[in-house]
């Protein structure tokens, strides 16, 4: 039989997830028109970085929309025409005062209006829609030719003021093992892809779902990962272990671990090499690792192989070796 020496550190129970990195929501700009336009060419795609002032797509108004703006600025040459007429007419008394004052407010409608058009950026012709700060593009949802209408996304940027590129990845965990996940515990993000295989970067949970997503029936759970100067980018799919259930236990390898109808026991060797059993109890499961407690003496070696064989009190002869 095997032993070895016990130990007390501190261990935690992983639980495993998959999930995507998606940039943080206070980063994300949706980048829309005011008015229907049609796409008529794309110049970034998804993943792509880009500049301030690069350009992402030209579009061009549509045509009520052009014809909106050219008429709100007739109507304030006509307005403002008949004011003066008015104007004219009161100073001859031959118009009333609540006429020059319905003339008046007549051009401050349509001087309103024209504000309105001029504030929405309508031209004809073809208009350049350029990056309004240093970001990444995250998605497209249009494509050239398509007829856009007024206030529908046409691309999500991520970015802002280039201070707060980190990026959060937003994992799914089954229903079962969300209660063991709090806000703080250690996440341990994997890439998938055969390039970030190797490639793991530690970050914190910030947030556990209150229920069941319906279309994946998983838990959804939100980690804060600093990404900005990793090849984790926005839409990469990633694997994950949460750290949960962390504390300070005695770790002993499954294969020490025997349970029966009087409960869960190992067995450590005394002074006089009689294999006694110790009653523990099972707190945290990591891979080939079990965190225990109970009353396991630090001086004595803890039988990992061959313990199956044995009985309490049963002298033994031990070779010692790794597990």
């Amino acid at each position: 039989m095997k032993t070895i020496g016990p130990q007390r550190a501190a261990i935690a129970q992983p639980v495993h997830a998959y999930g995507i990195v998606a940039a943080s929501a206070s980063n994300v700009t949706t980048i829309n028109l005011p008015y229907t336009a049609r796409i008529v060419q794309m110049r970034v795609q998804p993943g792509q970085t880009v500049t301030r002032g690069a350009p992402l797509f030209v579009v061009q108004a549509d045509p009520a929309a052009v014809l909106a703006a050219s008429q709100a600025k007739s109507t304030v040459t006509l307005a403002e025409g008949e004011l003066a007429r008015t104007q004219s007419l009161f100073d001859k008394g031959l118009a009333t005062r609540s006429q020059l004052a319905a003339a008046g407010k007549s051009v401050e409608d349509a001087q309103q209006a024209l504000a309105a058009q001029n504030q929405s950026g309508v031209t004809s012709g073809n208009k350049i829609v350029t990056a309004p700060f240093d970001g990444v593009v995250l998605q497209t949802s249009v494509a050239q030719g398509d007829q856009v209408q007024a206030g529908a996304a046409f691309l999500q940027l991520a970015g802002g003021d280039g201070k707060d590129m980190h990026t959060n990845v937003m994992l799914g965990v089954e229903p079962s093992d969300a209660a063991a996940i709090h806000a703080g515990d250690v996440v341990t993000v994997h890439g998938l892809s055969a390039s970030l295989a190797r490639t793991a970067v530690d970050g914190r949970v910030v947030l556990v779902g209150a229920s069941i997503d319906p279309q994946s029936q998983l838990v959804d759970v939100g980690a804060k990962v600093p990404l900005d100067r990793s090849a984790f980018i926005p839409g990469t799919r990633v694997s994950a272990d949460i750290a949960t259930r962390n504390g300070t236990h005695w770790i002993v390898p499954r294969s020490a671990v025997l349970k029966d109808d009087k409960g869960t026991y190992v067995f450590q060797i005394d002074a006089q090499n009689k294999a006694r059993r110790v009653a523990v109890a099972i707190q945290v499961e990591s891979g080939d690792r079990y965190g225990v407690d109970g009353p396991l003496d630090l001086g004595r070696s803890l039988v990992i192989s061959g313990n199956y064989e044995l009985e309490d009190g049963m002298a033994v002869q031990t070779g010692g070796g790794a597990p």
